[in-house]
């Protein structure tokens, strides 16, 4: 009767019902600081324009840590580790399409240092002349650069992330005296959370392969 919006529900209601209840309900259940996990979610899901592979590959690991946070009350009768599994699908298939642009960007960036060098080399032997082609190539060279840099900068980063939450869930695991709950977590819940690890670890060893 109190519902900021009522169902059927789309994704961008759920997310604005998530952000409106917050603090009242959902805030008591996973931990209060996920808000800005829910706003970036649904910052970008509502900006309605296409997204570049940075951008899907922060929306699909801060929906990686959401179901995570509600792994940790309950499993929902098995959907939130299908939903967890097939998340972390789309991040694998991600990362293989982006390791075969990295390639192929790689291939382009040699082109350019090569041209760039035979440039030089000219330049060596004719003093007096400038390449204006060199000029436009250099700065965007460095800016592609830049960004990569970032790039592998928020990889890392929700690396991070990741297993730092899992850790935390560990020891909870492991340690009752380490446990904030109310109620101790059943052995099917640790049993989910040491799966859930082994996936980050799984993913982690792939992205350094690659």
């Amino acid at each position: 009767q109190i519902l900021y919006l009522k169902p059927p529900w789309t994704l961008a209601n759920l997310l604005k019902c998530y952000k409106k209840h917050w603090m009242a309900v959902f805030g008591y259940v996973v931990p209060r600081s996920l808000l800005s996990t829910i706003e970036c979610l649904s910052k970008h899901l509502d900006a309605d324009k296409p997204f570049d592979s940075s951008t899907v590959h922060i929306l699909l690991q801060e929906s990686k840590k959401l179901l995570h946070a509600f792994s940790c009350r309950s499993d929902y009768n098995g959907v939130l580790p299908q939903a967890y599994a097939e998340v972390t699908k789309l991040c694998e298939t991600l990362g293989e399409v982006r390791a075969a642009l990295d390639e192929q960007d790689l291939s382009e960036d040699i082109m350019v240092l090569s041209e760039n060098a035979a440039c030089e080399k000219m330049e060596a032997t004719m003093p007096n002349l400038q390449s204006t082609e060199e000029k436009e190539l250099h700065p965007s060279f460095h800016v592609a650069q830049e960004n990569r840099h970032q790039e592998i900068w928020s990889v890392l980063e929700g690396v991070w992330n990741t297993m730092n939450l899992y850790s935390i869930e560990l020891f909870q695991k492991l340690d009752p005296s380490a446990v904030t709950m109310a109620a101790k977590a059943s052995f099917e819940e640790a049993f989910l959370g040491l799966q859930k690890l082994l996936a980050a670890v799984k993913d982690i060893r792939e992205g350094i392969g690659r």
